[in-house]
């Protein structure tokens, strides 16, 4: 027995100097393998789990404490505020620090000026067969509200030979009315994804970039979205018609057909025609457009951004907030500071108004040209 235990010490110790490990009990080798084995195998499964579950837990750790980038919709607070003329109180002054730009307000009609060069006039007598072609009559959109997008870049220089006064002020009508309801129809359209955006919590980037591109063309330098609202209306067709009659002359003067100028618009630093009867220290000109589209857009940017009409347009959303309809023989009275003869020319623009029955166009709507919106006309 001595002998055989000298054997097996003897054996061992050769193993062993051989790199060999000796167990009495074989079973432990098993078990270490085993939980090698298990151990390995959980740390797999539970990266697994991790890797699997990191991006939902990533989307609920961002909603719950992350606050979303949103556009803070303050306007039934500040409604009231800005419809007395009163200033909104930042509450962050680093938001826009600078002024209101010219270019900024009238980015969208600078791009008139890329238009061709070669713009075409048409002769009044090739406009009265095109309106007659298209039976396009006053007396009917009177009647049935739809006016064809019948679209004049410039005007006749024979208006001013057309003997007949009403003759000259339909033809006049005919031209500009298509003119005004595209702008109101741009806005409407704006005015409607406005209101869409208002009534959202988060807006996307896409809806952020817009908004921040209308601050800056509506000239609302703190960025409330109620100022937006009040400024991005439409002008009633009557009484853009009227102030473009009255500028014009029914569409006679030197300005409406060198300069496409309807509305006689000031500028002291754009391209513009001089006045012949201002002082030779004048600095100012009449603005000069490309087409006459282009001079109805920033006749509206006008109205819409400048410190002088700023009772027109809190009237103007009075009017929206109480009926939904403008009234341009009511609003007219507020915009005696769009001629120096004040309170005077609201009354010549009154009874332009009233004595062309101009308030007929005011419910009008433009002849959509796609064949799906056509049918939505029931055309």
């Amino acid at each position: 027995m001595e002998n055989s235990n000298f054997k097996f010490a003897k054996i061992k110790k050769i193993l062993t100097q051989r790199g060999y490990k000796i167990y009495k009990n074989p079973s432990k080798i098993f078990n270490g393998k085993l939980r090698s084995l298990y151990l390995t195998t959980l740390t797999s499964f539970l990266l697994i789990i991790f890797f699997g579950l990191m991006p939902n837990t990533i989307k609920i750790i961002s909603k719950t404490f992350v606050k979303p980038l949103t556009v803070e919709n303050n306007s039934k607070l500040n409604f009231e505020k800005v419809l007395e003329g009163k200033e909104i109180e930042l509450k962050d002054t680093n938001i826009e620090s600078d002024e209101v730009k010219f270019t900024d307000l009238y980015i969208d009609v600078f791009e008139f000026d890329e238009l061709p060069e070669d713009v075409h006039r048409f002769s009044a007598i090739t406009l009265e067969q095109i309106f007659k072609q298209n039976k396009y009559k006053l007396k009917d959109i009177r009647q049935d509200k739809i006016v064809k997008p019948i679209k004049i870049d410039l005007l006749p220089k024979e208006i001013k030979f057309i003997e007949s006064t009403k003759k000259r002020k339909d033809f006049f009508i005919q031209i500009v009315l298509p003119l005004i309801l595209k702008e109101n129809e741009i806005i409407r359209l704006e005015r409607k994804k406005l209101f869409a955006i208002l009534n959202k919590n988060n807006n996307s980037e896409s809806e952020r970039k817009w908004l921040k591109n209308k601050f800056k063309q509506y000239g609302v330098i703190n960025r409330d979205l109620t100022t937006l609202k009040i400024r991005m209306d439409e002008i009633p067709v009557s009484l853009a018609i009227a102030q473009a009659a009255k500028e014009t002359g029914w569409g006679t003067s030197r300005f409406a057909l060198d300069g496409n100028a309807l509305f006689g618009q000031w500028t002291f630093n754009g391209e513009g025609i001089k006045p012949a009867a201002a002082d030779n220290d004048a600095k100012h000109k009449v603005m000069k457009f490309k087409v006459l589209q282009a001079s109805v857009r920033a006749y509206q940017r006008n109205l819409n951004t400048h410190k002088s009409y700023r009772e027109f347009r809190r009237i103007r959303a009075i009017q929206r907030d109480n009926q939904g309809d403008l009234n341009s023989l009511e609003l007219v009275n507020y915009l005696d500071k769009y001629a120096e003869t004040g309170k005077e020319y609201t009354k010549i623009l009154k009874l332009i108004i009233e004595q062309n029955k101009l308030t007929d166009f005011d419910d009008a709507k433009l002849l959509p040209t796609s064949k799906k919106l056509k049918n939505q006309f029931n055309l």
